[in-house]
């Protein structure tokens, strides 16, 4: 059956992926007939009504679904294929109450003009009661302009099936939110992250740049079990009473949050064993200040330092030494731990910041163990970063069985040469600039 997709126009670039991820999470056929990224409207193919709902329950970028009842470049086009298409459904409805509503992309119409256009549909012959709430049948006209135009160049008819999850966009708004910083990850983009990491309930995700638990908390309202850690144990503790646990308290989402633990990616405490579902991650892009790991550049400083009878490391706000780390190792160490941690088919969702002029340059870092999915953009003014989405694939279906080696260490004093985005952030992202 076909049914109607109706998006909100925003990040389209990851319109489909996060379609195709609920329809994978959820065991749905789904066939995408028709889909361009200048319009909100998606023409799908799916099993069942029931499916189509299932599908659309937890998306954030979709706002409904809609059956399918016609489609054409003009009036005259869709109502021949609303009575082709209805011809043997539409009597069901006869006495059942309804309403019309008019969604216009790119133009609205005036509420004389909707009731005029809604009158054209009289031939369907609905003789139930109008009302505008609690009704059994909602048939929703679609239209599509261009820009500046006066007439629509396609328009639909469909009937309302079910909402999205996108009022989940606003109730985990950060404005709203008791504990945040200026890195933590805006609510509607978290919550796109944890749909392509397939968080659901039963599932244990690991954010290992956890911050302030922006991406947690989205995973957690799709009912994951969620822990996480970060390098700045202040990110960790907070302060004044508001912190990680404070939002998850906010949110009555508590029972979904195991712990969160100061480490970094390359000294990480967990079990080495395949036990989690996601990882979902906005790694550092190293721009505030140089990228660090826990050691020392000549690898000294390791004997233990006693203080009045008590170990350094153990005493109240101990600093423990760092040392520069290369953003593209740490990429390659994010793709490592997610072979080595993953569950056959769990996923691994991380942002990648990207100046535009270099998408050759920085490539996508990939690992046998892992199966690429998708990868978004979201663009902003010079940069963008891009959500590259893996699946860790069985050990059977690794092709490659030569061992993998380690991504070599950046070898540079500075943050500049250790990171040649963050080299570009500072030139204004000059065209004409070259790397030493």
């Amino acid at each position: 059956m076909e049914y109607l997709v109706r998006f909100v126009q925003v990040h389209t670039d990851f319109h489909l992926a996060e379609l195709e991820s609920l329809a994978s999470l959820h065991g749905i056929g789904l066939k995408v007939l028709e889909y361009r990224s200048d319009s909100p409207v998606c023409i799908v193919w799916l099993p069942s009504e029931k499916d189509a709902r299932q599908l659309i329950s937890r998306s954030v970028l979709a706002s409904g679904i809609y059956e399918m009842w016609g489609s054409g470049n003009d009036y005259a086009t869709l109502h021949q294929d609303v009575l082709t298409r209805t011809s043997q459904t539409r009597s069901k409805y006869r006495e059942s109450s309804f309403r019309f509503t008019v969604d216009g992309y790119q133009r609205k119409r005036s509420q004389a003009s909707q009731k005029a256009l809604i009158e054209t549909f009289s031939y369907l012959g609905f003789d139930g009661p109008i009302q505008m709430h609690d009704v059994e049948l909602s048939l929703c006209i679609f239209e599509e302009y261009q820009i500046g135009a006066t007439e629509p160049r396609r328009v639909f008819l469909g009937r309302w099936l079910a909402e999205s999850d996108r009022v989940a966009v606003t109730k985990y708004d950060l404005k709203k939110r008791h504990y945040i910083s200026t890195t933590s990850m805006d609510a509607e983009v978290a919550l796109i992250a944890a749909n392509m990491v397939q968080a659901r309930p039963g599932k244990l995700v690991y954010d290992p740049f956890v911050g302030t638990g922006s991406l947690l908390i989205a995973c957690a309202h799709f009912g994951a079990t969620t822990i996480g850690s970060d390098i700045d144990g202040r990110c960790v503790r907070g302060k004044s009473g508001r912190h990680i646990v404070s939002n998850y308290q906010q949110y009555q989402l508590l029972h979904r949050y195991l712990d969160g633990f100061i480490s970094d990616l390359t000294h990480c405490p967990l079990r080495q064993a395949r036990l989690l579902d996601g990882i979902v991650c906005d790694p550092p892009y190293g721009v505030r200040e140089g990228l660090k790991v826990l050691g020392t550049k000549d690898g000294s400083g390791k004997e233990e330092v006693i203080i009045d009878g008590v170990p350094a490391h153990l005493r109240p706000n101990f600093i423990p030494p760092k040392k520069p780390y290369s953003f593209e190792a740490m990429l390659d160490d994010v793709l490592e731990l997610a072979a080595s941690s993953l569950v056959d088919s769990g996923r691994l969702c991380m942002w990648m910041p990207l100046a535009n002029e270099d998408e050759v340059e920085l490539g996508i870092p990939t690992h046998p163990a892992l199966e690429m999915v998708a990868v978004c953009v979201q663009p902003f003014n010079k940069w963008s970063r891009r959500l590259l989405t893996y699946r860790r694939l069985p050990d059977t279906e690794i092709r490659n069985e030569t061992p993998r080696a380690k991504k070599e260490q950046a070898v540079g004093a500075h943050a500049d040469e250790l990171n040649r985005f963050r080299k570009k952030y500072f030139e204004g992202f000059k065209t004409n600039s070259k790397d030493p």
